[in-house]
């Protein structure tokens, strides 16, 4: 994992505001990322939305809904820096089991 997020704030319009460990922040839309579908689809109602949380195990957020994101792809659509390399390796390497 590169870093934890360990700050969100929800803003208008399915944006969440997310600070980092390393004090990297940013805003996010999450409707630009997920489909309100599955365990995101209680994402649609702006109220649930908004009872985002920071998950301190787990270095995400999440919803009561178990809804969470990849923080490391927080954090690259936040820098605009690709995920590393060795990362999506790993994730290749994992997926053929």
């Amino acid at each position: 994992m590169l870093k934890d997020i360990i700050a969100v704030e929800p803003r208008e319009n399915y944006q969440l505001h997310i600070r980092f460990e390393d004090d990297v922040e940013g805003i996010i839309d999450i409707s630009k990322i997920v489909k309100f579908t599955g365990v995101f689809a209680p994402l649609q109602d702006k109220e649930y939305f908004a009872t985002v949380c920071v998950n301190p195990e787990y270095g995400t957020i999440q919803w009561e809904s178990g809804a969470d994101l990849d923080p490391d792809v927080i954090y690259a659509l936040i820098t605009k820096e690709p995920i590393p390399q060795y990362q999506l390796s790993a994730v290749s390497a994992n997926s053929a089991d």
